[in-house]
């Protein structure tokens, strides 16, 4: 089914061929995405639903995931949020129209890599499936700092760079997702410095299409477990005019 490898041919980190999942419950469509593909050298395996889906991620070495958040009687959030407590394999997204924002950012706070919007075209889904897995191999490629075997501490937090644990004052594990991590890393990386919404777009790795709000969304959500009076932040403070900043110290450990 698949040609033969040319210079187009995507590899997953170990060099080997990309095996793709699409999780979608149009057989039509389905077809469609194995076909091109398959034509582009990338190995398509198909799910309709959850048990499909859970049934392929055990039996194959899955490089990424293309999840429709629309999925009949299933939610598509849930899949996700199913796939992030088992796995970290990259997942794109794929949502309607533009009325569906909200489930598109919720879905990038839940772990997400990127998106598609339907109707989309096979070459741009091509193009953010090699994006995202040239971004995976980057990451594979760069061995690990030494301050990542560590972690940092503020005014009685305390969060682990290996373990990627927040533990607050009173000893209490919080629950962090992919984007609230991320975006606390970023923060902390940089205390006491105003950050723009584009950097922390950077930071936390969210597709540049998406509106710079779903910033926002995180910050709030984050603030919510650290601080005691979210609508009177201690820590994270809005600059505004410049993005926010983190406004304890914080020190490595």
């Amino acid at each position: 089914m698949a040609s033969s490898p040319s210079s187009d041919a995507i590899q997953d980190s170990g060099d080997r061929q990309a095996t793709a999942l699409v999780v979608d419950d149009d057989p039509a469509l389905q077809r469609m995405i194995l076909n091109y593909f398959a034509d582009n050298n990338i190995q398509t395996l198909l799910a309709s639903g959850r048990e499909e889906m859970l049934r392929q991620l055990a039996a194959h070495e899955v490089s990424i995931v293309i999840l429709d958040l629309r999925l009949g009687l299933e939610d598509g959030l849930d899949l996700l949020r199913e796939i992030r407590q088992q796995c970290d394999v990259p997942v794109i997204i794929a949502t309607g129209h533009r009325r569906d924002e909200i489930d598109r950012v919720v879905g990038l706070e839940l772990g997400a890599d990127d998106y598609v919007t339907k109707p989309f075209n096979l070459r741009e889904l091509l193009a953010r499936v090699r994006a995202v897995l040239r971004r995976l191999d980057r990451g594979h490629a760069v061995p690990p700092r030494d301050h990542e075997r560590g972690g940092y501490q503020f005014r009685g937090w305390r969060l682990s760079l290996r373990t990627r644990r927040l533990t607050a004052p009173t000893g209490n594990e919080v629950a962090l997702t992919k984007g609230e991590y991320a975006l606390l890393v970023a923060f902390l990386d940089a205390p006491q410095r105003p950050l723009s919404r584009e950097h922390l777009l950077q930071a936390t790795r969210v597709h540049e299409d998406v509106f710079d709000r779903s910033i926002d969304v995180q910050i709030l959500r984050l603030r919510r477990k650290l601080e005691q009076d979210p609508s009177a932040p201690q820590f994270i403070q809005t600059e505004r005019g410049v993005g926010y900043v983190f406004a304890s110290p914080v020190q490595r450990f």
